[in-house]
Formats: structure tokens, C-alpha cells, sequence
């Protein structure tokens, strides 16, 4: 049941004849009579039906007043009606069911000093016991509204936060798409602007790396067997662009590829690694991409052997790729996902993420 469900639930009076009422007026109707079989002439049975049709009366007043008039005063109050309804059908209850269980006597009921002297009974125990009993009903009632009531509370406000929740990843994704995608149309417009022979070679590497990247640009979950698949066109576009300095692998594990994980989350990392490890490096350098899991947990990593921390100093960091990954990972997993980064000597840099391994299905919701 979500929150709008429960708000109509709790707009709507229960119904006056439900089961735990009933048990309430039929155990109460036991106990009295059984206290009057001992001093009086009728039958148990007689007894039991009178009480048992008062209360029933008395029930049937209750809930009429919970239902009518749908709109009172402020300064009404229904409880007050309804405790007051109780008390006031007593009378007319008493007669009524006196009335019924004496059909086929040969003198009425209210020319008999006994019989009227059992129904005033009747009537002091009802006005006695009812109203307390009315409250007792109402208090179950009001207390059990409230909890329900703060149930709707917590519900809503869970939905408000996932909905926070949805706006913010979609934002930081908003974030990432371009960065991806304005840096790899510069790395291709350096090699056009060069005249380079291969610039139709890295043309095809560029298609097929956005045939890769679009389908997940809106995407809120996607899969490490799409990321690697994302990885590898970018890597591969990478390597046309400089052959002779740059080097990968792969070593991944095949059951970890249809675990989910945010979109361009491996990508952030590779990515990191060519503009901040082998692009700066003379030499060039290698970057290995290992996926593994381990129990319920994936651990993805990526190094490389490029100029490590030393590239760094002087510049401002590693931009905003990874913190935009660590906040996306803590908005998706929460405390569940680490993002871990160390340098590698003599020069390298390493960065893992451990997340937990979630299968991705058709109705599978990162948020």
C-alpha cells in the first residue's frame, strides 16, 4: 500500500458491522448474562438474546453517527455524538427487545412488574457499561488511526526522498555524459586537424564507442558487461589515437557481468587513467581493468603505469570525474560501496571500487 492508498483508508470509517466489533459486543453480552442467570426467573438463553439484541442496537447507533453527518462544526465533536448515541438507544433498545422475545405471550410485556422490572435493569446496566465501552472502542480506534497515520507520514516522505534521490543521480549523470563525450570529440578533432591517416580508422573506433555510450546516457542502472563493453570502445578509440604509447587488458570475471552498477562508473576510472596516467608520460604506459567477484561483493579495479601522483602535483587533482563517481556510488549503495585510489610504485596509479553485487533484472531501480 502506498502512501496515497493509506490516506484514503484513513479517510474512510471502518465498516460497522467488522468482526472485532461484533466480538466485543457478543463477549460483553455473555459476561452480563451469565452475572443475571443467577438472579433471575428467564432463561439463560432469553437473557443472553435480549442483551445480545441491545448491544447490537447500540453498535448499529455507533456506527451510523461515525458516517452521518459527513460535516459537524468545529466545535462538535464525534466522539461526543457517538458516546451520546449509545447512551440514548438504550431505552428504545430495551423495549424493542423485550418486544421481540415475548411475540405469542398472552399479556404484554409492560403489564408485567417482573418484565419491566428486567428491562429497567437492562437499561441501567446498558447506560452503565455502553458508554465506557463506546470510548474504550474509540480510543483502539483514534490510536490505531495515528499509527496508521504516521505510516503514511514515513511513506510519504520515503517517496519524496527517492524522488531527491532520482533528481540527484540524474543530475550528476547530466554531468558525466559531456565530460565522456566533449573529451573524446577533442582527442578526434586533434587527429583531423593533423591530417592523420588514421583519422577514419579512429572515425570507427568513435562510432562504435557512442553506439556503446548513447543507449545508457538516461539509463539509472546498467550492467558491468555494458561497462566493459563502454570501456573497451574507449580504449580501443584511445589506441588509434596513440598506437605506440598505450597498452590494455582485460582480466574479467564472466559471472560479474550482468551486475548492476551506476552508468560510466568503470568509464570514470579509465578515463582518469589515459588523461592522467599514460597521456602525460612520454613513455606512454598500460592499463589493466580487472572485474572480480568476491561472494556477494564485485570488486572492480583499474591501473596503470603511467606517471602516477608525481603527474599530478601542480594540477588540480583528478578533476571532477572521480568525486562526481564517489558521490553517485554513496547516492546508489550508500555506506555499502568504497572507492578506494593509491599510487603504485615506481610510478602507476591504482583505483578500485568495491560495491555489492546486485543481479540487474527489468525492474531494477539504482535510486
Amino acid at each position: 500500500m502506498d502512501s496515497k492508498e493509506l490516506s484514503n483508508a484513513l479517510s474512510t470509517p471502518p465498516p460497522i458491522y467488522n468482526w472485532q466489533r461484533v466480538k466485543v459486543v457478543l463477549v460483553v453480552t455473555l459476561i452480563l448474562s451469565i452475572m443475571m442467570k443467577f438472579t433471575w426467573a428467564s432463561w439463560w438463553i432469553t437473557i443472553f438474546v435480549r442483551l445480545a439484541l441491545i448491544g447490537m442496537i447500540q453498535l448499529t447507533a455507533f456506527g451510523i453517527v461515525e458516517r452521518w453527518p459527513k460535516h459537524l462544526p468545529r466545535w462538535v465533536a464525534r466522539w461526543v455524538l457517538q458516546v451520546a448515541a449509545v447512551a440514548i438507544v438504550v431505552p428504545f433498545a430495551a423495549a424493542l427487545s423485550y418486544t421481540l422475545t415475548t411475540i405469542g405471550d398472552p399479556v404484554p410485556w409492560y403489564t408485567v412488574q417482573t418484565k419491566l422490572n428486567g428491562c429497567g435493569q437492562m437499561i441501567g446496566a446498558g447506560l452503565l457499561f455502553s458508554p465506557w465501552i463506546a470510548m474504550s472502542a474509540l480510543y483502539r480506534h483514534i490510536n490505531g488511526q495515528a499509527q496508521r497515520q504516521a505510516l503514511s507520514f514515513e511513506l510519504e516522505r520515503s517517496e519524496f526522498a527517492r524522488d531527491a534521490l532520482d533528481s540527484r543521480l540524474r543530475l550528476l549523470q547530466a554531468q558525466v555524459e559531456p565530460h565522456f563525450l566533449f573529451n573524446t570529440l577533442a582527442n578526434v578533432r586533434e587527429l583531423v586537424d593533423s591530417g592523420s591517416s588514421q583519422a577514419s580508422q579512429v572515425l570507427g573506433s568513435l562510432i562504435a564507442y557512442l553506439r556503446a555510450a548513447v543507449p545508457n546516457l538516461n539509463s539509472a542502472a546498467s550492467t558491468l558487461g555494458q561497462e566493459l563493453e563502454l570501456v573497451r570502445a574507449y580504449l580501443e578509440l584511445m589506441h588509434m589515437r596513440m598506437p605506440d604509447r598505450l597498452q590494455f587488458s582485460f582480466d574479467v570475471d564472466e559471472a560479474a557481468l550482468q551486475i548492476s552498477c551506476p552508468p560510466m562508473s568503470l568509464l570514470t576510472l579509465v578515463e582518469n587513467a589515459v588523461r592522467h596516467g599514460i597521456d602525460p608520460s612520454e613513455e606512454g604506459g598500460r592499463i589493466e581493468v580487472s572485474v572480480q567477484l568476491k561472494n556477494d561483493r564485485c570488486v572492480a579495479r583499474v591501473s596503470d603505469t603511467g606517471v602516477g601522483m608525481n603527474g599530478l602535483q601542480g594540477s588540480k587533482g583528478l578533476g571532477t570525474g572521480l568525486a562526481n563517481l564517489r558521490e553517485r556510488l554513496q547516492l546508489v549503495f550508500a555506506d555499502q560501496a568504497q572507492l578506494s585510489l593509491s599510487a603504485i610504485e615506481p610510478h602507476g596509479f591504482h583505483a578500485e571500487i568495491n560495491f555489492p553485487a546486485h543481479l540487474k533484472t527489468s525492474t531494477t531501480n539504482l535510486s
